[in-house]
């Protein structure tokens, strides 16, 4: 089994053609800390090829800036349009692509299972995966996309995966889910 680090970085991008959202989260010991959050806009750009090209270089920009040990990434949502999932699936290499290039290693989730781990519903919603995530990282609610706290979620998401190297994640309960998680749940 991989010895992860005490002290680490993680830096979590949603992908996307119009907004890409990114989180990054700092974990000394067993707990995450929030270090920043944002979005790239790509309103701005009419073609798509600069879309992808914006991406990749503010991905570096933001690597080289915060030096995450690594990546976490929203897999594509599988949808009914097949152009947009071309586009997404881009956008997503575009950012693998710059971490890769800066030697920094990525997993992928699924936005369900990114959103099953945050707020225990694979189903939950942008905004309930938000508000899990500021009482969780202890931020008030500021101006910040939805993207970017799903670039977050897929950061925190992958920390409790690394953290918790149980693999049976079936629960019959919330009783059950506590009892497997002792440590995601906070005493008031």
């Amino acid at each position: 089994m991989k010895k992860i680090k005490s002290e680490r970085i993680i830096l979590g991008i949603d992908p996307g053609t119009s907004i890409t959202g990114y989180g990054i989260i700092r974990i000394s010991g067993r707990d995450p800390e929030l270090v920043t959050i944002g979005s790239i806009d790509l309103s701005k750009f009419d073609d798509h090829f600069l879309k992808i090209k914006h991406i990749f270089e503010r991905t570096i920009g933001i690597i080289e800036e915060y030096h995450p040990d690594e990546l976490a990434i929203e897999a594509p949502f599988y949808g009914k349009n097949v152009q947009s999932m071309l586009k997404l699936g881009r956008a997503q290499g575009a950012a693998i692509a710059a971490a890769l290039s800066r030697s920094v290693p990525v997993s992928e989730y699924a936005p369900r299972k990114i959103k099953m781990s945050i707020t225990g519903r694979g189903s939950a919603s942008k905004e309930q995966v938000a508000a899990m995530l500021m009482k969780i990282l202890k931020f008030d609610r500021i101006e910040v996309r939805l993207d970017a706290t799903d670039g977050l979620a897929a950061a925190l998401c992958h920390f409790y995966q690394t953290n918790n190297p149980v693999q049976d994640k079936s629960f019959n309960s919330w009783k059950d889910f506590i009892s497997k998680n002792p440590r995601r749940i906070k005493k008031q």
